[in-house]
C-alpha cells in the first residue's frame, strides 16, 4: 500500500510507530469522518483529525461565530465573529492541507435530515450541546451500525463516550442515560466552563478516533470521565441494557 511523497514527507512521524506505519497512515487518510457540532469539542477534534491525515471529514453546524466563543473554540479569531462556523472551519482545514476534502453542512442535525448526512460516513463525532441531540445522533448511529465518539462537557467535568455499533452487543449512550433530563438544558454560557477542558475532552476525542481507525484497543464500552479541575480520571465500563433496545429501538 504505496503512500504519496509528500505524504510519505508529512506524516513521516507517524509512520516511523511501527504500530502504524505506511499501512496505518493509509487507513487514516482514507476514512471519512463526520463531525457534528464545531464548538469546544468540534474545535479541537476537527484541528487534529485534519493534521492527522483524515482527507474526507464532514462538518455539521448550523450557528455563527460569536465572541463569547472564543475562549474555548480554537478554530476561530475575532476576525471570524458573525460568520458561519461551518465556512470558517473549511478554511482553516484546508490551510492545514490543502487536499482535504470537507463536505458542509449548515444546518442542525435533526431527525429529518440526519439519515441524508450521516449514511457515507463511518465514525461520526458527536461534540453537540444538547441531549436531544446526542440521543438523536445514538439512535441513528446504532440503527445504522456506525462508530460513535460522543463527548460533553460541562463546569469542570468532561466525559467520553466510544460506541461500536458494528459489534453485536455494544451499549449505547441510552445505557447510561436513557431519556433526556427533566430538568431545563443548560449551555456553556450560563452554566460556565473551563475553556482548557473543551481541548483535552476534544483532543481525547481525537486521539479515540484515530484509535478507532487504526483498530488500536479504543475506550469502547466505557466512559471516560475527567475532572479538570482536581485532574482526576476515572474509567468506568459501561453495562449494556438489555431492554434498551426494545424501548428505543424504533426511530
Amino acid at each position: 500500500m504505496k503512500l504519496s511523497y509528500d505524504n510519505v514527507k508529512r506524516f513521516v512521524a507517524h509512520i516511523n510507530l511501527k504500530k502504524v506505519g505506511a499501512y496505518g497512515q493509509k487507513k487514516i487518510i482514507d476514512s471519512n469522518i463526520l463531525i457534528i457540532g464545531l464548538g469546544g469539542l468540534g474545535s479541537p477534534i476537527a484541528l487534529y483529525l485534519a493534521a492527522a491525515g483524515v482527507k474526507n471529514i464532514g462538518i455539521v453546524d448550523n450557528d455563527t461565530i460569536d465572541i463569547s466563543n472564543l475562549h474555548r473554540q480554537i478554530l476561530f479569531t475575532e476576525k471570524d465573529i458573525g460568520k458561519p462556523k461551518v465556512e470558517i472551519t473549511n478554511n482553516k482545514l484546508k490551510q492545514i492541507n490543502s487536499k482535504i476534502n470537507v463536505k458542509k453542512f449548515f444546518t442542525k442535525i435533526h431527525i429529518t435530515n440526519i439519515q441524508k448526512i450521516i449514511k457515507k460516513f463511518n465514525i461520526i463525532i458527536d461534540g453537540t450541546d444538547n441531549f436531544n441531540s446526542k440521543l438523536l445522533i445514538n439512535d441513528f448511529c446504532k440503527k445504522n451500525k456506525k462508530i460513535l465518539i460522543s463527548g460533553a462537557i460541562s463546569k469542570f467535568l468532561g466525559q467520553i463516550f466510544v460506541f461500536d455499533f458494528k459489534k453485536k452487543n455494544s451499549p449505547c449512550l441510552r445505557c447510561f442515560m436513557p431519556d433526556k433530563p427533566e430538568t431545563e438544558e443548560q449551555n456553556c454560557q450560563s452554566e460556565g466552563i473551563l475553556g482548557t477542558l473543551a481541548g483535552i475532552t476534544g483532543t481525547i476525542m481525537a486521539n479515540e478516533t484515530i484509535k478507532e481507525i487504526l483498530n488500536f484497543k479504543s475506550l469502547c464500552g466505557y466512559i471516560l470521565m475527567i475532572n479538570s479541575q482536581d485532574f482526576s480520571i476515572k474509567k468506568i465500563k459501561l453495562t449494556k441494557n438489555k431492554y434498551c433496545s426494545k424501548k428505543h429501538g424504533k426511530i
